[in-house]
């Protein structure tokens, strides 16, 4: 090996490094130590410093990264959250106005169901409210208002209130056997159970 070679042997005081090399420079201030040897690591303060900036911005990239996918999908979820109960209130956004009109209809109902014990004078009276009765059935079944089916059917409490109970030759348990006032729902949810009498 040439003098000029072993001259050229390593001599940085901050990477203590003295591996010789041909024809090229070792310099610790570019950044990099120029060595053949692939695991060779420089312990100079200028990289040690840098590489702890790399590792705290790399760090720091991916907290922003996990705190960004998170906030999208908090934003998501918020998102999906806000068009059920818009579409929950536009769906039943006449609740409340059913449930007002039910106690007018059953007001005409009761009114009819008197039909046999009036007058010919007072039954031409009661066709005008026949009239008015069947408009706001009308109206109820346009906005999706249907009565729930209770007479001969077994008692569910999703859809009755049983407010009577009685033993009845020839029933089984738990049929109705009469209703005393109409549930209704609205599209798919009950808005008024049904009061009934239940046999035991």
């Amino acid at each position: 090996m040439s003098k000029q070679v072993k001259e050229e042997k390593a001599c940085c005081s901050e990477c203590a490094c003295e591996q010789e090399v041909e024809n090229k420079e070792h310099t610790c201030c570019g950044g990099h130590c120029h060595h053949e040897e692939e695991n060779h690591e420089c312990a100079c303060e200028e990289h040690t410093e840098r590489d702890n900036k790399l590792n705290d911005a790399y760090n720091k990239i991916s907290e922003l990264e996990d705190k960004l996918i998170r906030q999208n999908a908090d934003m998501v979820n918020y998102r999906k959250r806000k068009e059920e109960e818009v579409n929950k209130m536009l769906k039943f956004c006449n609740e409340d106005i059913v449930k007002d009109i039910l106690p007018i209809l059953d007001n005409f109902e009761r009114a009819m169901a008197q039909e046999k014990e009036l007058t010919e004078a007072e039954s031409k009276f009661l066709d005008g409210f026949k009239m008015i009765y069947s408009h706001l059935q009308n109206v109820m079944e346009k906005y999706e208002v249907k009565m729930i089916d209770g007479n001969n059917k077994p008692f569910d409490p999703v859809y009755h209130n049983a407010i009577l109970v009685e033993k009845k030759e020839g029933v089984a348990p738990g049929m109705v056997l009469e209703v005393l006032q109409k549930g209704y729902l609205l599209k798919d949810k009950v808005i008024r159970t049904a009061m009934v009498r239940v046999s035991e």
